[in-house]
């Protein structure tokens, strides 16, 4: 193990999703999935403005919690982002989903129906056991009414955190990880392993008939690259697509008003020393530069947003002692 000066990320706090309508979002992440509101706040201003790269923003935050896992539902009350592209696809590099842990899959499949989603996958898969790293999970990829990805995902005895397998009342557990869809594996690496620290957890190739269903493509073929921060939660798996291939890139000109925006909120120990090393490697910056926060209830105190190599939003911060 490195020592604790070498080691930038800590963990990830939350995954931040931009929405239309927070009420609407609101009630979808309580009712179809069992989400507990935790906070509503609004905040404005140039610390604001300057963090999100949106000149002016007035932004509604709602923090929910499953388990141990936090979202941030980030309504822009004064700004009308751009929609998802209603003809996105699970290989286009702005893909981008979090795997919600159920209990028992039949269930939890039953309860979400009864909702307006729109389905992605045909029904939940199971993987094949053939599949060394994920044979026997099942899973059910679907959008949230903003066309935001979702999946839920179910872990056999052998698979998964430990935490997964204690006995809960709940069937819906909590976040296990953030999926990306990547344009190269080697580049995406050097990004969050060699610059940002995080560690490689597990690889496989996910394909054959399962995967098409899942992902809705036509012979999907999938190579898969599971990361863990060093204390060992919430995950980014990298999806780079064999077949059929790259999607599209992630428009240049999409903001975090827009409402494709996903943020994963990963804590660091030196924004500071993290802001220098990335400048160094070229890594395009949307902050303007690393905003304090003097508000104390503020959950951090400390923040900057990046993008990684295929323009995923990555907002390092440094957490309030305070703060969830």
């Amino acid at each position: 193990m490195s020592n604790q000066t070498d080691v930038q990320v800590q963990r990830i706090r939350a995954i931040g999703l931009t929405v239309t309508n927070g009420e609407r979002s609101l009630e979808f992440y309580t009712q179809a999935l069992a989400f507990e509101l935790i906070s509503d706040i609004t905040v404005e201003g140039q610390d604001y403005s300057d963090l999100e790269g949106v000149t002016g923003a007035k932004i509604r935050i709602i923090t929910l919690r499953l388990g141990d896992e936090l979202v941030e539902l980030m309504e822009y009350l004064n700004i009308q982002g751009k929609p998802i592209p209603s003809y996105s696809q699970s290989n286009d590099l702005w893909f981008q989903h979090l795997a919600i842990v159920v209990i028992d899959m039949d269930r939890a499949y039953a309860h979400l129906r009864s909702f307006p989603i729109e389905p992605i996958s045909v029904a939940p898969q199971t993987i094949p056991p053939e599949n060394e790293a994920s044979g026997g999970v099942r899973a059910f990829k679907f959008k949230d009414p903003d066309g935001h990805d979702l999946e839920l995902i179910w872990f056999p005895p052998d698979k998964g955190q430990d935490k997964w397998h204690q006995n809960s009342h709940s069937l819906f557990l909590g976040i296990d990880h953030s999926a990306i869809v990547i344009s190269n594996t080697e580049q995406s690496l050097h990004f969050y392993r060699d610059l940002l620290g995080m560690q490689i957890d597990s690889r496989g190739l996910n394909w054959r008939a399962t995967q098409s269903r899942l992902d809705n493509l036509p012979g999907a073929e999938v190579k898969i690259t599971a990361l863990r921060p060093v204390q060992d939660d919430v995950g980014i798996e990298l999806l780079d697509y064999i077949v059929p291939g790259k999607g599209r890139p992630m428009p240049s000109y999409w903001k975090s008003c827009d409402i494709a925006h996903i943020q994963i909120e990963l804590v660091v120990n030196n924004l500071e020393q993290l802001v220098d090393k990335l400048r160094r490697n070229g890594v395009q910056f949307v902050s303007s530069r690393i905003v304090q926060f003097s508000d104390r209830s503020f959950p951090y105190r400390q923040g900057c947003l990046v993008k990684d190599p295929d323009g995923h939003a990555i907002l390092l911060i440094v957490n309030n002692t305070n703060s969830v």
